[in-house]
């Protein structure tokens, strides 16, 4: 009998109409902003209150995100190396903020009757609120048999994975003058998060850390390299340093040549293609860096399909 994958992820707006409902799904979320009274109104008021900011963002990247169409592609990808390798799947996207919400994946495998339900998070690393708020979503809504379901976790050192962000890291390289390849630090940039959560046993920014020195082992040391975080919400103390920070400091080194690299993303969207490629960009300009280059994301790879293939075939044998 077939098995549905199920690959889960952020989502994002599909239209600078869909901006204020995404925003208000995603302030909604309790694993997230844990607030006891009052979240609905609070979601309402912040998504209102952010949306033309954000519209002006994502006017800049195309007018909506590009993390639904990349999804959906590693979605067929992962589908087609299955069933070339005759395991009997069907492959499902359940998106956390929009469509298609957890809620109306669940509504289409109930149609059919799968032996086994994996459930595949497009984050590598594990944080409460990427992991623990999608698998938190899906116990809420599933209504069916909990034995048929295989929770995958982590994978952040899987060998696949790490040569995928590996290969991408040399496609970078390849973009700045010969002459300066050797001299280019690699700015490894990750998703931030509070730092309560790190003090509540969060394992996101370890395993971040981790994935990257198994990268630079990977590499034999090649360049120096760093470590920082980006995109902050809200007044909180979050985990440091800020990327924006950490690019001022390597200007004011003397350094001339930095690639960065979107390290807890498997595909480019707004943090990428604008907070990294165009507001930093002009951080970096300003600082005084002669070529600044941002990592594609891992999107359509086929090294990270085949992370994905291992960790479904090893999961359902």
């Amino acid at each position: 009998m077939q098995t549905a994958v199920i690959l889960m992820n952020l989502g994002g707006p599909d239209s600078l109409e869909a901006i204020e409902p995404f925003l208000f799904n995603l302030f909604s979320d309790p694993d997230i902003f844990k607030i006891p009274v009052g979240q609905k109104l609070f979601a309402k008021l912040i998504s209102r209150s952010r949306a033309p900011k954000v519209a002006e963002e994502y006017k800049l990247i195309g007018g909506k995100s590009p993390i639904n169409e990349w999804t959906e592609i590693q979605r067929r990808m992962l589908e087609t190396k299955l069933n070339e390798n005759n395991i009997d799947a069907k492959v499902f996207v359940a998106m956390r903020y929009w469509k298609p919400l957890t809620e109306e994946t669940i509504s289409l495998i109930e149609q059919s009757n799968f032996e086994k339900i994996l459930l595949v998070p497009l984050y590598p690393h594990y944080s409460i609120t990427t992991i623990g708020s999608s698998f938190n979503e899906w116990r809420r809504k599933y209504k069916g048999d909990v034995k048929k379901l295989i929770y995958i976790n982590e994978y952040y050192l899987n060998e696949k994975y790490l040569s995928a962000v590996n290969q991408r890291i040399n496609e970078g390289l390849q973009q700045f003058p010969v002459s300066e390849q050797s001299n280019v630090q690699l700015v490894f940039s990750a998703h931030g998060t509070p730092v309560s959560l790190v003090k509540k046993g969060d394992p996101y920014s370890r395993q971040i850390k981790d994935t990257m020195e198994a990268i630079m082992k990977l590499r034999n040391y090649s360049h120096e390299y760093h470590l920082c975080f980006q995109s902050k919400v809200g007044p909180q103390k979050w985990l440091e340093p800020a990327t924006d920070q950490m690019i001022e400091k390597l200007a004011a080194e003397g350094n001339k040549n930095l690639l960065i690299i979107p390290i807890s993303f498997v595909s480019d969207h707004v943090e990428t293609l604008y907070e990294l490629d165009i507001e930093y960009r002009q951080v970096a300009e300003k600082a005084g860096i002669k070529n600044y280059v941002v990592m594609k994301g891992l999107n359509d790879s086929n090294l990270f399909i085949d992370a994905l293939y291992e960790l479904v075939k090893n999961n359902i044998n």
